[in-house]
């Protein structure tokens, strides 16, 4: 008669020993590159909504320059006149303005058309890359 050698529970339980604790260890570091993912998300978020704020603070800055010109129907507008002047409200967090803000006035080739341009450089921008910009073409209809 052969006999089968049949492996007693506790000799299966030695084999296994430690099974658990790398499973748990596993699902830790699981786990925890999740939180590292959602971090970088919420961070990203932050930054996207950052420059949103900005770039509507340009729209707003350069729809006031294009209501002046309207109200004075010219584009000819002098952006040091004034008190502040456009390129200090461009500037100044207090008037609604754009780190290291400023506008130009570009006329286009066409009659009573120009191209207003606003850039500026948001703080966690490094100063190699390139400024952020908004422009707006403003076009008059010629007066009689």
């Amino acid at each position: 008669m052969t006999k089968y050698h049949h492996s007693t529970p506790s000799c299966a339980r030695a084999s296994q020993s430690g099974v658990a604790l790398i499973e748990v260890l596993v699902s830790i570091l699981l786990f925890s590159l999740g939180i590292l993912g959602l971090i970088g998300l919420q961070t990203r978020a932050i930054s996207l909504s950052i420059d949103a704020e900005d770039r509507n603070r340009a729209a707003l800055i350069a729809n006031d320059i294009a209501s002046t010109m309207w109200i004075k129907r010219t584009v000819v507008i002098d952006l040091a006149a004034g008190s502040p002047s456009w390129n200090d409200r461009a500037r100044d967090p207090q008037a609604g303005g754009l780190p290291e803000g400023s506008v130009t006035i570009t006329p286009t080739g066409a009659a009573n058309t120009v191209d207003i341009l606003i850039t500026w450089r948001p703080p966690q921008r490094a100063a190699s890359e390139q400024d952020s910009r908004l422009t707006t073409r403003v076009a008059l209809p010629l007066t009689p």
